[in-house]
């Protein structure tokens, strides 16, 4: 089973194959209706390797487990009979392991260590003596995130056969969801910073390809180079942090690079805070955190299956996966274990705040869930920056679900609803979507984080790590999670209410989106639901028996081999913070209910009163960040500079080219003059005369006399001897 571990190259190559056989053969081959068979065939394939991989890893972490609880045992044994741990098996003494142990805070105090499969071609290239590898990085996150891009992309492949079918770019599309799907898997499983650096900038150009796919309208480009040009400036920060971390290191290499941190510690506290801040730049951009989230709403103007893929599951979380992947570089250099703020704990909370705020603005539904979107990412970066690593990768797990499916159920509706995304023009669609509208309720409660439902139980372990994650807490980041809880519940609902109830108030007729379309959705819904189990507390678990199964996700995703050199810890359950997440949610739907369904509560305010229409004109202007942006810095910058290079055009370039001009021009005239009128023009015109005048002379010699000529005849005869006698 190890196999597909070390050789996992294959998982984003064949996407990658299927990109090139779309682009060059979709139309003259296989045929513009037929390329997306091609697609879902090859991510179907990529699937089916990411299960088995799964399976795979599973396999490995369980056969570490048993083999180091057996050392443990020999061990106790040695020493019962009074001899030291070390002398048995050559262990330390520091094995966490004990036969009672669940691997969970203080349910037992940790579990085996399972290696990350690497391998590695050496001679990608050299420079200044420093050869460069290529390769793949396997562990539990690995594979996690594997599970979620497959399985999101699989599904938008094959809802995307009906949504854009007949696009005029249709071949296009399939090749860009391809290329991106294998850019995705490429970071993912990148084995050093240069190649993480690479698949990082790849699913950027294939956001930018699908974000502006219909670029014949204006605000679609505009919104593709937002995006484009806002994750640029994050990029800057990436690129100082890598030259940090190579600086400090000597290595592009990743796990080498979080081993070292792990054994130098607070000798590269410094690096690895200035390292931590550049990439927090990158993490902003990529992930929608403030300051640098504006671009991620835009990007609506997309395909909405594009939204689902890129802007809800796999592209957007490309920052949270880099602060789990590189988390001792941000443990350390932000000494998350022993403060109780820091900088990517509060850009996360406030970031979960401001985006939730800003649902509650927005009539387009495909921005109420990107503005959704950013709020969520928040909740795991602050996560990340709490301490709570498995909490950031289990939401990270969950929302790629539900969000996914409310996203292609906001396609449902528009491709239903006269292709509108405007809620203002929907309403009572529950009866004739009953599909669309279930699984969309069921994803709105995960999202909201009611129980049982897949969100409870990931905002849950957020939440806990934020009260009481490691030797501090954070209680700042804990009240942000919970008015965020709220939030989320409230505006959600409003979306439910605008969009499925009342009257329908749009155009046509609106009917139930096909069913390539709709089973997906069940899909999707239907892990809202269960996704929750990968990770349930061992109490819970402990009710059916099956304590076996308690934290999956922590088991078998948390890379330990890192973590446990940094000294993470797990805060034990704790039901009361449960309850409390619980009926903030409740609360949230509670009161959007009684406002809306029973017409309660202060209908009508931001008319009567000016200090909350002015809230809200804060709100609906997103907090002016895109007029500071566009008017001021940006404007402040590009005026400047378009004055200085007209003035540049005026006075430089107009005034060389109209010198030139100008002296051709006199130029021209003087040798008009000069050349060809005084000299040329009168050289022939005096051959001319000179052969006029000579003629005229001639014609006196013109007697018709015969003795005349014949006088001239001999005459001129002499002459032509005396000249010969001369001569000779």
């Amino acid at each position: 089973m190890d196999w597909i571990l070390e050789n996992a190259f294959l998982i984003p190559l064949i996407p990658a194959v299927s990109f090139l056989v779309i682009l060059l053969f979709g139309r003259s081959v296989i045929g513009a209706e037929r390329v997306h068979r091609v697609g879902i065939t090859a991510v179907g394939i990529v699937w089916v390797l990411s299960m088995l991989a799964a399976v795979s890893w599973i396999t490995r972490v369980e056969d570490s487990t048993s083999y180091k609880s057996d050392d443990a045992e020999h061990a106790q044994i040695a020493v019962n009979e009074g001899l030291s741990a070390s002398s048995a098996g050559g262990l330390d003494g520091e094995l966490h392991l004990a036969a009672e142990d669940d691997g969970y805070g203080d349910d037992g105090g940790g579990y085996a260590t399972t290696e990350p499969v690497i391998s590695e071609v050496d001679g990608w290239w050299s420079s200044s003596g420093v050869d460069f590898a290529v390769g793949t990085l396997v562990d539990g996150q690995t594979v996690l995130l594997l599970i979620v891009v497959t399985s999101i992309s699989l599904l938008v492949h094959i809802y995307s056969s009906e949504y854009v079918k007949g696009d005029r770019r249709f071949v296009h599309y399939y090749a860009f969801l391809s290329l991106f799907t294998a850019s995705m898997l490429f970071f993912v499983m990148a084995q050093n910073l240069v190649q993480m650096i690479v698949g990082w900038e790849l699913v950027g150009v294939c956001s930018f390809a699908l974000i502006g796919h219909w670029w014949e309208e204006r605000p679609n480009t505009d919104a593709a180079l937002k995006a484009f040009l806002t994750n640029r400036v994050g990029d800057i920060g990436l690129l100082i942090g890598v030259i940090i971390l190579f600086g400090t290191f000597g290595t592009f290499d990743i796990d080498a690079i979080n081993r070292a941190v792990g054994e130098m510690g607070s000798e590269v506290h410094f690096a690895m805070l200035m390292a931590s801040i550049a990439l927090m730049a990158a993490v902003c951009s990529k992930s929608g955190q403030f300051p640098l989230h504006t671009w991620l709403p835009d990007a609506m103007a997309g395909p909405t299956p594009v939204s689902a893929l890129i802007h809800a599951a796999t592209m957007v979380v490309a920052g949270v996966f880099m602060i789990g992947r590189l988390y001792p570089v941000f443990f350390e250099g932000f000494s998350i274990g022993t403060s109780s703020i820091n900088l990517m704990a509060f850009i996360g909370g406030f970031t979960a705040l401001i985006g939730a705020g800003l649902a509650f603005a927005q009539w387009d539904i495909k921005k109420v869930l990107a503005y959704s979107t950013v709020s969520q990412l928040g909740y795991m970066v602050m996560a990340l920056g709490v301490g709570a690593w498995t909490a950031a990768m289990f939401h990270l797990f969950t929302h790629a679900f539900f969000k996914a499916c409310l996203f292609l159920g906001a396609g449902s509706v528009s491709h239903a609803a006269h292709h509108t995304f405007d809620m203002r023009e929907m309403g009572g669609l529950r009866k004739y979507m009953p599909h669309t509208y279930k699984t969309f309720v069921i994803s709105t409660l995960a999202l909201a984080g009611v129980f049982p439902f897949a969100g409870f139980w990931s905002k849950d372990e957020i939440l806990l790590g934020a009260f009481a994650g490691q030797e501090s807490a954070y209680p700042l980041m804990l009240i942000f999670g919970c008015v965020v809880a709220l939030l989320t519940a409230a505006y959600m609902t409003r979306v439910i209410w605008y969009t499925f109830w009342g009257e329908y108030r749009g155009h046509g007729h609106p009917h139930e989106s096909p069913k390539v379309m709709t089973v997906p959705l069940w899909i999707l819904a239907v892990m809202a639901v269960v996704a929750g189990a990968f990770n349930l507390p061992t109490p819970v678990m402990r009710i059916f028996g099956l304590e076996g199964l308690a934290h999956l996700v922590q088991t078998y995703a948390e890379p330990t081999h890192y973590l446990n050199a940094i000294g993470l810890s797990h805060p034990p359950p704790s039901f009361w913070l449960a309850v409390v997440g619980l009926v903030m949610a409740l609360a949230g739907i509670a009161i959007t209910f009684m406002y809306f369904w029973r017409n309660t509560g202060p209908h009508g305010l931001t008319e009567r009163n000016r200090y909350a229409k002015a809230g809200y004109t804060f709100l609906e202007q997103k907090y002016y960040l895109d007029h500071l942006y566009t008017d001021i810095v940006v404007g402040s910058i590009k005026a400047p500079i378009a004055r200085a290079a007209n003035w540049v055009n005026d006075n430089v370039i107009d005034k060389v080219v109209n010198t030139a001009g100008e002296g051709a021009r006199d130029s021209g005239r003087w040798v008009y003059r000069w050349i060809d009128q005084g000299t040329i023009d009168n050289t022939v015109n005096a051959l001319g005369s000179g052969a006029d005048s000579g003629g005229q002379g001639l014609r006196v010699m013109q007697t018709g006399k015969v003795q005349n000529y014949g006088s001239l005849l001999f005459g001129t005869a002499a002459v032509v001897a005396i000249v010969f006698v001369i001569v000779l």
